[in-house]
């Protein structure tokens, strides 16, 4: 029996209104936007401490993986009244921008109705934009190279802050590669300090293994290889956040990872997660990048 076109829920104490739920956002897959919206809804717990404060830019896929899509930085104007909004200066040509704040479960379920697929953020929260807490090393492999060889640089990144004492955190990008964090949460770090440290250590990973790493972002030369994209580091970049859902032909989530299986994955075992089975590793692991959001970190001066 088809679903009505548009139905009204009370989430928390708000009412948010909800449209063409047996849409199919994943048409191969049969994963419909009743689907989407159930997955952010049940992943919420953990998902929410990763975008709080963080100004959202939405990439909204109204007709599925398969149609086209189109960001969005601006919250948009016909946004409910309770959905919090940060005024960031995005530069001389956009001025300030209002961007949503995803700070409470309404908020998560009425951007899963607008077809917001994929939830992107930047390093820093607001107000406070020229701080960024974490550092970002986003693992993008050149075919055919996969996320096997992005572990190995991983492998290879976990052991380089291990010389400075420091902690990262990996998880996958959701599509073909892998992400490695590493949380600050410090007062006083700049976007100059987070791109020389992470352009010293993707320069350092290349030299030393120039047959698998790569730090030129001509994509022409990548095939094989593995680009440490230490570029992200940027006030006015953004990476997929935790625990989003990714706009390929399966209902992919960027997933966090423990060592152990980014070690496994090194030695040839691929790591993919779809949204079911993310929501299954959470019930038995918990939140493994929640210390991202907590754990505080001194750069090396």
């Amino acid at each position: 029996m088809p679903q009505p076109k548009r139905v009204e829920v009370t989430v928390g104490d708000v009412a948010v209104s909800l449209s063409n739920l047996d849409k199919l956002m994943y048409p191969r897959a049969g994963f419909t936007k009743g689907h989407v919206i159930d997955y952010y809804t049940r992943i919420a717990p953990v998902l929410l401490a990763h975008l709080r404060d963080r100004p959202l830019t939405l990439k909204r896929y109204p007709n599925g993986v398969e149609g086209t899509f189109f960001y969005e930085k601006r919250c948009p104007a016909h946004r409910p009244a309770w959905v919090e909004t940060a005024s960031v200066w995005s530069g001389r040509n956009e001025g300030y921008i209002d961007y949503c704040l995803c700070s409470d479960l309404p908020t998560v379920v009425w951007l899963a109705n607008l077809a917001d697929l994929e939830l992107h953020t930047p390093m820093a929260r607001a107000p406070d934009m020229d701080n960024p807490s974490m550092i970002a090393f986003d693992l993008d492999p050149g075919p055919p190279a996969g996320i096997v060889e992005c572990a190995r640089v991983a492998m290879t990144l976990r052991q380089a802050f291990e010389v400075f004492g420091l902690t990262g955190f990996a998880k996958t990008s959701g599509s073909k590669g892998m992400q490695v964090y590493l949380p600050l949460n410090v007062p006083g770090v700049t976007y100059d300090d987070t791109r020389a440290f992470s352009r010293g250590v993707a320069n350092v990973l290349a030299r030393r293994a120039p047959d698998e790493v790569l730090v030129d972002m001509n994509k022409a030369k990548r095939a094989g290889k593995v680009f440490v994209d230490w570029s992200q580091n940027d006030r006015h970049k953004t990476t997929v956040n935790v625990y989003s859902l990714r706009a390929m032909e399966r209902p992919t989530v960027s997933t966090p990872v423990t060592w152990d299986e980014v070690s496994d994955c090194a030695d040839g075992r691929v790591l993919s997660f779809v949204a079911p089975e993310v929501l299954e590793r959470v019930a038995t692991m918990g939140d493994l990048f929640s210390e991202v959001q907590t754990l505080q970190q001194e750069l090396p001066r």
